[in-house]
């Protein structure tokens, strides 16, 4: 089978819900890693990986309210993407693999505290990769040797969601809560080939769940830094953790 295209579902971790701005009002900064898996619904379903390095820039106000931006790169594969369905059909590869390319991210976030230890909180998270993303696949079918390229263009996401969070005894923060997201790419098929399911223009596809939870924790380390440690789950498991300093 040959996917028309599965989206990088871009954009790094959700965070706790409290802001990690300065309570008069400042800026944090922070480097992460996420390490992603997720299933699209296309022609059939596919498994996707990545692995996702982002910087970020947070502004905002500590404990109340906060907006950001992430600028980062992320490589990915489909599996079995190449695989063929035909006995007369034989594919150099199954999987589509692409190496780093460049997304961007736009976010905010509102925290309301009931008491000193439990709040809850809300966020909106949007991102976009820049680049198409590309790979090909030569092979044969029957006795005519074929190549084939697949290109994923206008990727985009969109998640929202809540948590509640709770502070203990030496400024640790966890938090949990579910959200929402959507997700869709345009895949071009550069030719159908018997054997490897798609067609050549004009390909959408989207994410297979539309609703998932997110858990972690916020920690403490040194001097304005902090380290979170966070997973997400819809119908497959993805983690991360970032590093933030706020000045």
């Amino acid at each position: 089978m040959l996917l028309g295209g599965q989206p990088a579902w871009a954009g790094g971790m959700f965070g706790p819900p409290q802001t990690l701005s300065q309570t008069a009002g400042g800026l944090n900064t922070a480097i992460g890693y996420r390490y992603v898996e997720d299933t699209l619904s296309g022609h059939t379903d596919f498994v996707s990986r990545q692995n996702q390095i982002y910087s970020q820039a947070a502004y905002g106000r500590g404990g109340l309210w906060e907006i950001y931006g992430r600028l980062g790169i992320t490589d990915f594969k489909i599996f079995d993407a190449f695989r063929s369905a035909s006995a007369l059909t034989t594919a150099s590869k199954m999987h589509f693999d692409e190496n780093w390319k460049f997304f961007g991210t736009l976010g905010a976030k509102a925290f309301y505290p009931f008491t000193a230890v439990f709040g809850v909180g809300a966020f909106v998270q949007g991102s976009y990769n820049f680049s198409n993303f590309t790979d090909d696949v030569t092979g044969v079918t029957g006795a005519t040797p074929f190549m084939i390229d697949l290109k994923l263009k206008h990727v985009w996401d969109v998640n929202f969601g809540a948590g509640l969070q709770a502070s203990v005894p030496g400024g640790l923060r966890l938090y949990a809560g579910p959200y929402v997201y959507y997700a869709r790419a345009d895949g071009d098929l550069s030719a159908a080939v018997l054997g490897l399911q798609g067609a050549s223009r004009d390909i959408s596809f989207k994410n297979k769940s539309a609703a998932g939870a997110f858990f972690g924790a916020d920690i403490p380390l040194f001097k304005g830094f902090r380290v979170t440690i966070e997973g997400q789950y819809t119908d497959r498991f993805s983690c991360g953790s970032a590093v933030t300093y706020t000045y």
